[in-house]
C-alpha cells in the first residue's frame, strides 16, 4: 500500500498545480500512513540545512535596525552642514521622510514578492537602499538628504514582510519560532551598530557620510548572497512549478522530507488563484478574520512597544519551548505592569528617590517583556496564520497598518505627555496593553510545532 502511495506522490509531482486535485484526492486516502512513517524525521529536520539561508534573509532586518538608528547620533552635524541648523522641522523631514519611503514600499511589498519571487525581492529591497545610502552620503543639501531617506525608508518598507514570509516559508516547523526570532535580534544589532559607527561623527569631520556608506556594506552582500540562496518552496508551488519547489525543498530539509512536505502542500493546493487576490477581499472576505488579527497585532505592537537584544535572544531560545500566544500574553502583561509603575513614579506622593526607582525599572521592565513578545512575535506569526493564496499580500497590509500607527505614535507621543501629563498618558498606555491580552487570549492560536499547512486548515476548514 505504502508503495502505491510513493507512486501516486511521484505521478502528482510531474503534473502542474492546477491537476493535482484527481491525484490528492487518491494521495489522502493513505495520508495517515505517510503522516506516521515520517513524523520523526519531520520533526528533526536539520537546522544546519536552512540555517545559512535564515542568516542571508536577516541581513534585510539588520539594514532595517541600522537605517532607523543612522541619524539619530549624527543629526545634528548632518544640519549643521546642509545648512538647516536649528529648524526643528528639517531635523524631524530627515527622520520621518524615511517613515514615509517605508510606508509606501510596505504597501507593495506583497505584489513584489508574489510577482517576482521572495529572493528576488530581497535584491529589490537592497537596491534603493543602496542608492538612498549613496545619495545621502554624497549630498550637499537638504533636499538630496531627503530623496536619499525616502529611498532608503521604501527598501525599509519593502524588506521585512518578506523577510518574514521567507523566513516562516524555509523553516522547519520545530525551528520556525527560534529562526524568526533572529529577525528582531538582526534588527537590535543594526541599532546598536549604527550608535557604534556614529560615536566618532561630532570628533572627526565628515564622519556621518562614512556612517550612510557602511551600510552599502551589508546591502551588496545581501544582493549577491541571495543568488545563492533557496527559493521558496511555497512561492515555487503556487507558480505550478512543483519539481523546482521539490528540489528547493530539499535543500532546505533533506531528502528524507521532501514527500512529506509536497504532500502537506498539495492538501492546499489553490492552482493560481493568489494573483487573483484583492484588497476587498483581504478586507471584506473570507479571509477578513485573519487579516484582522495580523493587523490588529501590529496596532498594539506599535502603540506599546521598543527593542531589546537580550529580551530578543531570551524569546529566541523561549519561542518553540513556550510558544507565540503564551509568549504573547505575559509580553503584554507585564508591559501594562511596567505601565503602572510609571504612573506610579510619576504620583506627587511618592519620595524622589522613590519616583527615580519605579521609573527605572519600568522602563526596564518595559524593554524586557517588550522583546520576549509583543516584539518578535507579530512578524514570527502573521505569516504563519495567513493562507499561502493570500500571505504575501495581507503581510503587506497588515505591515502599513504598522507603519502608519508608527507614525503617529512618534508625532504624537510628546505632545501628549504634555497635554494629559504622564499619569493619564501611561494610564492609556496600560489599558492599550491589557486589551491586547483580552484579543490575543481571544482570538490567537497557538502555532508552535504546527506546518503552515496544518494552521491554514485550521483557521480556514476546507469546504
Amino acid at each position: 500500500m505504502l508503495s502505491r502511495h510513493v507512486d501516486a506522490f511521484s505521478t502528482y509531482k510531474r503534473m502542474p498545480s492546477r491537476d493535482h486535485s484527481t491525484v490528492v484526492d487518491d494521495v489522502e486516502e493513505n495520508s495517515g500512513l505517510l503522516q506516521n512513517s515520517m513524523d520523526m524525521e519531520t520533526t528533526n529536520s536539520s537546522w544546519l540545512l536552512s540555517f545559512p539561508h535564515v542568516v542571508v534573509a536577516t541581513i534585510i532586518s539588520l539594514l532595517f535596525g541600522y537605517h532607523l538608528g543612522v541619524v539619530n547620533e549624527p543629526l545634528e552635524v548632518i544640519s549643521r552642514e546642509l545648512g538647516s541648523s536649528g529648524d526643528t522641522l528639517a531635523e524631524g523631514l530627515v527622520v520621518s521622510t524615511c517613515l514615509g519611503g517605508a510606508f509606501i514600499g510596505s504597501l507593495f511589498s506583497g505584489w513584489v514578492a508574489d510577482g517576482v519571487g521572495r529572493r528576488r525581492a530581497f535584491q529589490l529591497c537592497a537596491l534603493p537602499m543602496i542608492i538612498g545610502a549613496a545619495t545621502s552620503a554624497t549630498t550637499e543639501t537638504l533636499a538630496g538628504m531627503l530623496i536619499g531617506r525616502f529611498l532608503v525608508g521604501t527598501g525599509m518598507g519593502l524588506g521585512p514582510p518578506v523577510a518574514s514570509l521567507y523566513v516562516a516559508e524555509v523553516s522547519p516547523a520545530s525551528l520556525r519560532g527560534t529562526y524568526g526570532s533572529f529577525i528582531q535580534i538582526a534588527t537590535c544589532l543594526g541599532l546598536m551598530g549604527a550608535l557604534f559607527i556614529g560615536i566618532p561623527v561630532k570628533e572627526i569631520a565628515g564622519w556621518w557620510r562614512v556612517c550612510f556608506w557602511v551600510s552599502t556594506i551589508p546591502a551588496g552582500l545581501l544582493v549577491f548572497a541571495m543568488i545563492f540562496c533557496a527559493e521558496s518552496p511555497h512561492w515555487l508551488y503556487k507558480k505550478g512549478r512543483s519539481a523546482e519547489a521539490e528540489a528547493e525543498f530539499e535543500r532546505l530539509l533533506g531528502g528524507a522530507h521532501v514527500k512529506y512536505a509536497m504532500l502537506e502542500l498539495s492538501k492546499l493546493d489553490r492552482g493560481d488563484e493568489a494573483d487573483t487576490v484583492s484588497l476587498t477581499e483581504l478586507l471584506y472576505g473570507r479571509h477578513f478574520k485573519v487579516v484582522y488579527i495580523g493587523s490588529t497585532l501590529f496596532a498594539l505592537q506599535q502603540l506599546s512597544g521598543v527593542a531589546n537584544l537580550s529580551g530578543s535572544i531570551i524569546a529566541m531560545l523561549l519561542m518553540d519551548k513556550l510558544g507565540r500566544k503564551l509568549l504573547l500574553l505575559w509580553s503584554f502583561f507585564g508591559m501594562a505592569m511596567s505601565m503602572v509603575l510609571q504612573v506610579a513614579a510619576a504620583n506627587t506622593l511618592v519620595s524622589s528617590s522613590g519616583s527615580l526607582y519605579l521609573s527605572v525599572g519600568g522602563m526596564l521592565m518595559f524593554v524586557l517583556t517588550f522583546a520576549l513578545g509583543a516584539g518578535p512575535v507579530p512578524g514570527l506569526l502573521l505569516p504563519e496564520i495567513f493562507p499561502n493564496q493570500i500571505r504575501a499580500k495581507a503581510m503587506a497590509f497588515c505591515m502599513s497598518v504598522h507603519w502608519v500607527i508608527n507614525f503617529f505614535v512618534g508625532l504624537l507621543f510628546l505632545r501628549l505627555l504634555e497635554q494629559l501629563g504622564p499619569q493619564l498618558l501611561y494610564s492609556i498606555f496600560a489599558s492599550i496593553c491589557m486589551m491586547a491580552v483580552v484579543f490575543v487570549k481571544k482570538n490567537v492560536m497557538e502555532t508552535k510545532g504546527k506546518s503552515l499547512q496544518e494552521i491554514e486548515i485550521a483557521l480556514l476548514p476546507q469546504e
